[in-house]
């Protein structure tokens, strides 16, 4: 079983992105700005956003965070992000998920320019995505398609089972593959007879969220499973396959951790600076 290091590849993603960015600096005549907007403190919400501040700052790109209190009201937030809107420095704002509860999540992601939504969640942008019109799509289904091409996994033609279906990672992944051609079923937590769909699956994507809940014998000889959940269990990370047992029938597999986050990470900076890009002109984008 292929093990897909997505760390290594988002290491060598963003080294060529903070080329890319030095070498049009002084065309630009600024570098590419990110703002990140943190509200609560989610313990889990803060330990990525400080590698997204560390990535962002290797790949040459000028990184804040603002760090709201729990209890922000949703005008307050609405003004911050009016404010990012209006601010010609920044390229790409994102709201760290989840919020408070107490806030509406769809009224702030609206809120945010669609130009300068690197996430992707934007209403406008999912639907241009969804239409084949997209210049954004969602980090982590895109990290997942940079993965699959550096690892030469064809798609075209494939059964790809989805497990998951939210806006983040299940929806847009599924459109991803049906524009390389992929045969796409979206499985979740009403679907009948999950094993016997997985056993006709030639790529499984889980987005589930629970401790080894695919088991081997539910898969098809050669698969190849990519593993999106992030569970923590005895102080340990695991994802959504049971591993034990998985080298006997996937071909190729994500570990977790070091697998799916990485490129989440590493897609969330090729975003700003394709944002920045546009925004400044230039006569390219990064690959």
């Amino acid at each position: 079983m292929d093990i897909l290091d997505g760390k290594a590849l988002a290491l060598e993603r963003r080294a060529a992105l903070a080329v890319w960015v030095q070498e049009r600096l002084s065309v630009a005549g600024r570098p590419p700005g990110l703002s990140v907007l943190v509200a609560g403190d989610d313990a889990a919400s803060a330990t990525y956003v400080r590698s997204k501040e560390r990535a962002a700052a290797k790949a040459g790109i000028q990184g804040e965070v603002q760090n709201l209190p729990a209890g922000i009201s949703q005008n307050e937030l609405l003004a911050r992000i009016h404010a990012l809107n209006a601010d010609e420095a920044i390229d790409g704002i994102l709201v760290q998920l989840p919020l408070p509860k107490e806030l509406d999540e769809n009224e702030v992601l609206d809120a945010i320019d669609p130009e300068k939504d690197v996430d992707g969640f934007h209403p406008s942008n999912s639907g241009a995505l969804w239409q084949q019109r997209g210049r954004v799509a969602p980090c982590t289904p895109l990290g997942i398609m940079h993965l699959l091409a550096a690892h030469n996994i064809e798609v075209c033609g494939k059964h790809a089972v989805v497990v998951g279906r939210s806006n983040i990672v299940g929806r847009p992944m599924a459109e991803l593959l049906l524009q390389k051609n992929a045969t796409v079923t979206i499985a979740h937590s009403r679907t009948t007879d999950l094993p016997n769909l997985l056993s006709s699956a030639d790529l499984v994507v889980s987005a589930v969220g629970r401790a080894g809940f695919i088991q081997p014998e539910w898969l098809k000889p050669g698969v190849v499973c990519i593993d999106v959940g992030i569970n923590r269990v005895d102080g340990r990370l695991v994802g959504d396959f049971q591993w034990q047992g998985l080298e006997n029938v996937a071909s190729a597999a994500t570990p977790v951790p070091g697998g799916v986050g990485p490129m989440t990470i590493a897609t969330l900076m090729h975003n700003t600076i394709a944002s920045w890009a546009r925004h400044c002109g230039l006569d390219s984008s990064p690959t």
